[in-house]
């Protein structure tokens, strides 16, 4: 039987234009795995070439309570009567008397029973909410405020309570008591940069004894993440700063807060009195608006030095008015609303109004970041843990 063979056409030459399609397909595919590989060992490079973290490292936070907006509480004459008399000590309990320090109208307290024995000579309260036009903020130490020499005894006898406690048996300073346990204040994040921003932020505050850390992180995805550290002290006029840290992407710059300022190009300027840092300014102004040191009344301006990696720059925020924010869980709340004036030397266009609420702590509630009309962000508090 004959083999019947298959008889199959030649296959027809390929197309030149297709196969130089092909060509420059793998040699753009190619292209793009040589960049590819040469970004991640640029980034591998910049890691181990940037400076280490000038950080401690500290214990992650823990909360065990979500706060919620509280009413005004009544003060009665005895709590009124067993408050410290020192305005950095005065007690937690005060911060719910946010209401009458917006509008600076603080009731007195009734008077004493006959039987009562009389009480230690305090002021009334309205000595320890002054109204100025304008506010220093500066240790207690110094004059902060016009006015102040009527409050500088009590604030004189403040550090003798604490020395003799430390010297007792080494138990926590007083003026410790008026501070926050560890909060985390987590926000909603939105804004614009060539079209809209979406993501979430945090502002978080923790201490044990004395030391402290304060950090604001915000993360945009892919766009941008960003994290602003202060780590220091706690004394008995406010926040001493030591270490503040900038991590922009994987950049990181820092500066040191000793007797002097030592920038992030290794250049030392003088260190001004009561000087803060980006992140320890929420903090510190939450604080002294809470144990009555400044009344953040609308129409008030407050003078704040902040040192960063560039420079020290004197920032003033005015009190503009006291707005009512919608906030996503925790509904309507008043809050203050500080925005800053622009400095002479700006060392960057950011600027950054803050709304701090009377009935949440003084806590910063809201922070809108703006660098020009058409960018900024815009951070609105979702929730408020606490120790």
């Amino acid at each position: 039987m004959a083999r019947r063979l298959s008889h199959r056409p030649p296959s027809a030459a390929p197309d030149p234009a297709q196969r130089r399609r092909r060509e420059r397909r793998a040699l753009g595919l190619i292209l793009i795995g040589v960049l590819l590989a040469h970004a991640l060992v640029l980034s591998w490079l910049r890691g181990l070439l940037q400076p280490p973290s000038l950080l401690a490292q500290v214990t992650a936070l823990m909360y065990t309570r979500t706060i919620t907006v509280q009413a005004p509480a009544p003060v009665t004459a005895a709590a009124e009567a067993a408050a410290p008399v020192s305005v950095p000590n005065r007690p937690t309990a005060l911060i719910h008397k946010a209401p009458a320090a917006i509008k600076n109208k603080v009731a007195k307290a009734p008077a004493q029973p006959a039987s009562a024995p009389p009480p230690a000579a305090a002021p009334e309260p309205e000595t320890l909410l002054p109204a100025p036009d304008e506010v220093a903020v500066a240790p207690a130490t110094e004059p902060a405020v016009a006015g102040a020499d009527a409050a500088s005894a009590p604030q004189a006898a403040a550090s003798a309570p604490a020395t003799a406690a430390s010297e007792a048996g080494g138990t926590e300073p007083a003026f410790l008591a008026g501070w926050p346990g560890d909060t985390r204040l987590a926000y909603a994040l939105s804004g614009n940069y060539r079209g809209e921003l979406h993501g979430s932020a945090q502002v978080l505050w923790q201490h044990t004894g004395t030391r402290y850390q304060a950090a604001v992180q915000l993360d945009v995805g892919i766009l941008l993440s960003m994290r602003f550290t202060s780590q220091g002290e706690i004394t008995a006029q406010g926040l001493a700063p030591e270490v503040y840290e900038e991590q922009v992407r994987q950049r990181r710059r820092g500066v040191r807060i000793g007797d002097t300022v030592r920038l992030n190009d290794g250049q030392s300027v003088p260190r001004p009195e009561g000087v803060q840092d980006t992140a320890s300014q929420f903090v510190e102004l939450a604080h002294r608006f809470a144990s009555g040191q400044i009344a953040p009344t609308p129409g008030t301006s407050i003078r704040l030095w902040l040192a960063r990696p560039g420079g020290v720059d004197e920032w003033t925020y005015d009190v503009v008015g006291e707005d009512t924010l919608q906030l996503p869980r925790l509904g309507a709340v008043p809050a203050l609303h500080l925005k800053p004036r622009p400095i002479d030397k700006p060392r960057g266009p950011i600027s950054a109004e803050i709304w701090f609420a009377p009935t949440l702590q003084y806590l910063p509630v809201r922070i809108r970041l703006t660098q020009g009309p058409d960018t900024y962000m815009d951070l609105m508090v979702e929730t408020i843990e606490q120790q």
